[in-house]
């Protein structure tokens, strides 16, 4: 067999073992994460909840998901370790200092601003429909735009 033949086989398996080397150290990273939790750290679940760690065990984690309601999670599933900083802005809406922008527009959380009123009994919204009148509708209104009249064919 020449050199030539091989070189496809060498730069596979050459990509093959970066891409697993990479792979390990990421694993390795979050093991190492998930060993340096403390009690009191903030954390994220691989399932996207937001929890504070109150115990760690072997295997398992005692997270405190509301205020007196713990669970019982798999150190696995813990998918970051986050911030004091980072878990305040979260989960509480704090935001750091010299973040908060005075001129920023406040969002509602409601419709009302949809409905083109301040009064949020109103509900108007705009469909893209005309106004309905009294006179009745015309043949020219009744028939699509994009028909072709009943004499002209496609062949030519």
């Amino acid at each position: 067999m020449s050199i030539v033949t091989l070189l496809p086989f060498i730069v596979l398996i050459g990509a093959m073992f970066l891409m697993t080397r990479s792979a390990k150290k990421k694993q390795q990273a979050a093991a190492q994460m998930r060993n340096e939790m403390q009690p009191g750290t903030g954390v994220r679940t691989i399932g996207g909840m937001y929890a504070t760690v109150k115990e760690v065990h072997d295997d398992t984690v005692l997270l405190e998901v509301a205020p007196g309601v713990h669970a019982v999670y798999a150190k696995n599933a813990i998918g970051a370790v986050l911030s004091d900083e980072e878990y305040n802005r979260i989960v509480h809406g704090e935001e750091i200092a010299g973040d908060l922008d005075s001129d920023a527009p406040v969002v509602p959380d409601d419709a009302s601003s949809l409905t083109g009123s301040d009064d949020p009994d109103v509900a108007r919204i705009d469909l893209g429909k005309k106004p309905e009148t009294d006179e009745p509708a015309t043949d020219a209104d009744a028939a699509p735009k994009d028909k072709k009249a009943d004499g002209e064919s496609d062949a030519k």
